[in-house]
């Protein structure tokens, strides 16, 4: 029993899909990596805007002795966990 045409041709469109979006991942992988062989470090506009924050946190000028480029969302969830931890679920009456 033969599969119809169509379903070939749609077989054959979906090869070609998947192979287009395998060559655009290679081509994007291999930017990520020049670009992050190029610029390895924060930017020092960002540096500086970190420590005068820093400053205006402490009083103070502080000496930034390291800074470097967080990966994953840990930092997001750790803020949703503290927001959701102030909300009073049973609430008192």
């Amino acid at each position: 029993m033969s599969a119809p045409k169509h379903e070939e041709q749609t077989v054959a469109e979906l090869l070609e899909a998947v192979r287009s979006l395998s060559e655009r991942v290679s081509h994007l992988e291999a930017e990520l990596e020049q670009r992050r062989l190029d610029n390895p470090g924060v930017p020092e506009d960002v540096a500086i805007a970190i420590s005068a924050a820093v400053a205006a946190f402490l009083g103070h000028r502080a000496k930034v002795k390291q800074m470097h480029y967080r990966t994953g969302q840990a930092w997001a969830q750790q803020g949703r966990v503290v927001v959701q931890g102030r909300h009073n679920i049973h609430g008192s009456r």
